[in-house]
C-alpha cells in the first residue's frame, strides 16, 4: 500500500481546512516535512542463508497481546475524517490485531469505543483542572483502558503552519470532547497544565492504577527520569512536527532513547514519518516495541480502501480502509523481515543496521 496516494485521495475527499488541518506543522513545517526522509535515511545490514520459511510479527505491548507491531497512535477529529471516526479505528484494529491509542479529545464516547472490543489505551493531556483530569481518567479506566499514555510535548500549544480558515468553521462540536464533562468551569480549565514534573507519572498512576506511558521523549536523560519516576514505558514522537519546529526527527532520536531505557524493563515506542514497511523495520531494528501511525490513519479513513470498496454502509473509507492499511503494511513487513533474515520480532536488532545511520 501506497500511503501517499491515501494521502492525495483523502485531499480530494475532505474540506481544504480539514485536509488542511491534518497536515499542517508547527512554525515553518520543517520538522513535518523531515519525518519521512529521516527513516528513508536508514540503511540495512541483511543476514543471508537464514531459515524465513515462516516469520511472524506477532508481539506484546505492557502484556497486551498484538498481531502486529503497527499500532495506532492517538488523533483528533476523527469524525472529520469519516462519520464514524474513533469506533471505525477501534474496529479496523480489532480486525487487524492491532492497538489503538483514543485521543483525550475523542468525538466518540470511551465505552462505545470499548464496546468495538478493540484493545485501547488513553491518551491524556493533564489540564490545569486536575480535578477534570482525573474524572476523566478514572471514566476511561471504568470503559477498560489498559495505559495511559501522558501527552508531555505540549505544555504550550505551538504556532501551526497553515494560515487558512479554522478547522472549527466547518466541523460541529460533538466532533472532539464528547469524554469531558467542562459544564460550569471557565474555558482556562482546559487549558493544558504548564507546571508538569516526572511526578506527573506517580499520580496517573495513583489515579488510574494502570501503567504509564509518556509521549513527546525526544532525549535519553529524560527518559531515564521518566522511568526512574515509574513510567512503563516511553515513546518516542515530536508530535508530528505539530509543536516546536525544527525538533529532531524521531528517526534520529530514537537509538539514544531506547539505549537509555535498556535494561530497565520500560519498553520504547515510536511515532513521525512512518510510511513503508522499510520505516517500521528501521523503528523496531532501532530499538522501538511499536510503531505507532498518526496522520496514515486519518488519511485512510478519510480515502478509502484501494480497489474503492468499503464493505460498509456509509461514505468511503472507514474502518475496511484502517484495516487494509495495517494489514498491508504488516504482510509488507513479513516481506521485509523475511528479506533481513528475521524470523520474528527478537531477531530484528540493531546489528541489522548499517552504522553510519544509527
Amino acid at each position: 500500500m501506497h500511503v501517499d496516494d491515501l494521502h492525495d485521495r483523502a485531499v480530494r475527499r475532505l474540506p481544504p481546512p480539514v485536509s488542511e488541518y491534518f497536515d499542517q506543522g508547527a512554525s515553518a513545517g520543517l520538522t513535518a516535512a523531515a519525518a519521512s526522509s529521516a527513516w528513508d535515511r536508514v540503511r540495512f545490514r541483511p543476514r543471508m542463508l537464514r531459515d524465513v520459511s515462516s516469520v511472524g510479527t506477532a508481539t506484546a505491548v505492557l502484556g497486551h497481546a498484538v498481531r502486529t507491531p503497527i499500532l495506532i497512535a492517538p488523533t483528533t477529529l476523527q469524525r472529520a475524517a469519516h462519520p464514524d471516526g474513533e469506533l471505525a479505528t477501534a474496529r479496523a484494529a480489532a480486525a487487524a490485531g492491532s492497538l489503538m491509542v483514543v485521543s483525550s479529545n475523542s468525538g466518540s464516547a470511551f465505552e462505545d469505543i470499548a464496546a468495538t472490543g478493540v484493545q485501547w489505551w488513553l491518551q491524556a493531556y493533564v489540564v490545569r483542572d486536575r480535578g477534570l483530569t482525573a474524572a476523566m481518567l478514572q471514566r476511561a479506566r471504568d470503559a477498560g483502558a489498559g495505559a495511559v499514555v501522558l501527552t508531555a510535548d505540549t505544555p504550550v500549544v505551538g504556532r501551526k503552519r497553515n494560515a487558512g480558515p479554522p478547522v472549527w468553521d466547518v466541523v460541529p462540536a460533538g466532533f472532539r470532547e464528547a469524554n469531558i464533562d467542562a459544564a460550569g468551569l471557565p474555558a482556562s480549565a482546559l487549558d493544558k497544565a504548564d507546571d508538569l514534573t516526572p511526578d506527573a507519572v506517580g499520580w496517573l498512576h495513583e489515579v488510574t492504577g494502570l501503567p504509564v506511558v509518556v509521549k513527546g521523549v525526544l532525549r535519553a536523560d529524560d527518559a531515564r527520569a521518566l522511568i526512574a519516576a515509574g513510567a512503563a514505558a516511553v515513546y518516542v514522537s515530536n508530535h508530528g512536527g505539530r509543536q516546536l519546529d525544527q525538533a529532531v526527527a524521531t528517526a534520529d532520536a530514537l537509538p539514544e532513547v531506547a539505549a537509555a531505557a535498556a535494561g530497565t524493563g520500560a519498553e520504547v515506542y515510536v511515532d513521525g514519518g512512518l510510511r513503508r514497511a522499510e520505516h517500521i523495520l528501521a523503528a523496531l531494528a532501532l530499538g522501538a516495541k511499536a510503531a505507532f501511525l498518526g496522520r496514515a490513519v486519518l488519511w485512510a479513513l478519510a480515502a478509502g480502501p484501494s480497489d474503492g470498496e468499503t464493505g460498509e454502509s456509509g461514505p468511503p473509507g472507514g474502518a475496511a480502509a484502517v484495516t487494509e492499511l495495517i494489514t498491508e503494511l504488516t504482510r509488507d513487513l513479513r516481506e521485509v523481515m523475511a528479506l533481513v533474515g528475521a524470523r520474528d520480532l527478537s531477531q530484528v536488532t540493531a546489528d541489522l543496521i548499517w552504522p553510519a545511520a544509527r
